[in-house]
């Protein structure tokens, strides 16, 4: 994700399907009925690879999480051995999002350690073994828990 000086426009690329394109707004509503105020500048989220074709709003919270990195609202922390998904409501709820265990087994045989998801989702990817499952409810449980500051019950 990159910031740019101009005008406060947001853009994805990385050939995003239309769900993934009006993740935008998903987004920006649920960071702000979070009570987070964010900065007006333009942001391009990139999402890779680029010849991929990106399907779905399971995008949406991992989107969100790097916009609230990008700002330090969540703090610069290691998430390279966790993957996250899981679809925005307008008001920060995570709603549960299809094809959970496929992606979960995928993540471990990639030796990914912990996966982020809907609450909805957690006994679903809890059937793949050697992964850490944190299923979250909102966005501020979510910017909680990577920031230290609340503990999640497994």
């Amino acid at each position: 994700m990159i910031y740019h000086g101009g005008l406060p426009t947001w853009e994805i690329v990385g050939l995003p399907d239309a769900s993934v394109r009006e993740s935008k707004e998903r987004i920006k509503a649920a960071i702000k009925n979070t009570n987070i105020r964010l900065e007006s500048r333009r942001i391009v989220i990139n999402l890779s690879p680029a010849d991929t074709k990106k399907e779905g709003s399971m995008y949406d919270l991992p989107m969100a999480v790097a916009i609230l990195m990008a700002n330090q609202v969540i703090k610069q922390i290691n998430l390279e051995d966790t993957i996250i998904i899981g679809e925005l409501s307008l008001n920060g709820k995570i709603n549960k999002v299809n094809g959970v265990f496929p992606i979960a087994l995928e993540a471990s045989k990639m030796g990914i350690k912990q996966i982020i998801l809907p609450k909805e989702n957690e006994k679903e990817a809890s059937i793949v073994q050697d992964l850490e499952v944190i299923g979250v409810d909102n966005l501020k449980e979510v910017i909680d828990y990577l920031n230290r500051t609340h503990k999640i019950k497994m």
